[in-house]
């Protein structure tokens, strides 16, 4: 369990497999819904054209995430919207950046079937699954039944459900096994303080409050995303975005739905003066109306301490 986070006073990689497990390829019977649903997360046969599986945009090697602003599903085809890891997802209330699934079994299906993603129809993939003697085999040994859409989905968001991090310096740190250097120290007052005002949305022990928020960069084009009213059509909706953990987000670069900044330095410029970033910025939060004052030091604090929020099993050497 994670270091309990009530005040702030205070996975291992996977490689690609590339279509189906062949007969002379196949391992023993996997014991667990969350062994078959890491095969299939790596799995090709998922897509239309066995061309990419959910790993080939949420990369293992890349704490799940991409390093681009958009990664390409089958046929070369461009995401919507900048890739999130899929790290640290167990006890979301709310997935996509839109928060239109409310479980991860209903998270686990839809890129699956996204036309621009992996463009397989889900009546599809469970057909080929049943029809691959390996795995038509697992589901049996674990359900007791042919594979299905809901079993399908169970594995995958048991899987994903097993990719919690908490091993990171902060965690140690909360655990008073070591101590912050000056800088990270600074950056943790600061991140926790009235000026940078981080806090009143990355709280909690994943460092997000689970809700949506307009931080400016809707400005109301007509093919600009409008983020959470595209669900709810709720006019104070407009632009409103899930707001992302910040569990290893120094090695989960670009930022925002969009992809928008390349680095963290970006990101925390951007909050030190958002106001008039974009021309037209619509429906922007109270809280982020005023720029946050802070100095190149103090921005740089806050990025110390949110680089020890990274788990050791993804720092790159």
């Amino acid at each position: 369990m994670k270091s309990f986070f009530t005040i702030l006073v205070l996975c291992t990689g996977i490689a690609s497999v590339a279509g189906f497990i062949h007969e002379n390829e196949q391992p023993t019977n996997v014991t667990t819904k969350v062994a078959l649903g890491k095969l299939l997360f790596n799995e090709n046969i998922l897509s239309l054209d066995s061309s990419v599986s959910c790993a080939s945009c949420h990369n293992p090697t890349l704490a799940f995430a991409d390093t681009v602003a958009f990664s390409k599903g089958i046929n070369g085809t461009l995401t919507k919207r900048n890739v999130p890891s899929v790290l640290n997802m167990a006890n979301r209330p709310y997935f996509f950046y839109d928060g239109r699934a409310t479980t991860l079994q209903q998270q686990a299906l839809q890129p699956i079937a996204h036309k621009d993603e992996m463009g397989l129809p889900i009546a599809e993939a469970v057909n080929r699954l049943n029809q691959n003697s390996f795995y038509s085999k697992q589901f049996y040994h674990l359900y007791k039944q042919k594979v299905t859409e809901k079993n399908l989905a169970d594995v995958l968001a048991a899987f994903e459900k097993s990719l919690e991090t908490t091993n990171s310096k902060f965690d140690d740190w909360a655990n008073n096994k070591v101590r912050f250097t000056a800088a990270e120290e600074r950056g943790r007052q600061l991140f926790t303080g009235n000026k940078s005002k981080c806090f009143e949305c990355h709280f909690t022990e994943d460092f997000t409050d689970d809700g949506f928020k307009n931080i400016g960069l809707f400005n109301g084009l007509q093919l600009n995303d409008s983020g959470r009213y595209n669900i709810t059509k709720k006019k104070a909706d407009i632009g409103k975005f899930k707001t992302p953990g910040l569990r290893n987000v120094a090695i989960t670069a670009p930022y925002m739905h969009n992809g928008q900044f390349k680095t963290l330095e970006e990101v925390l410029a951007y909050y030190n003066q958002p106001n008039g970033f974009f021309a037209h910025q619509q429906n922007i939060d109270p809280i982020l109306k005023k720029g946050l004052g802070l100095t190149v030091q103090e921005q740089k604090d806050i990025i110390a301490f949110l680089k020890t929020l990274t788990d050791k099993a993804y720092i790159r050497k």
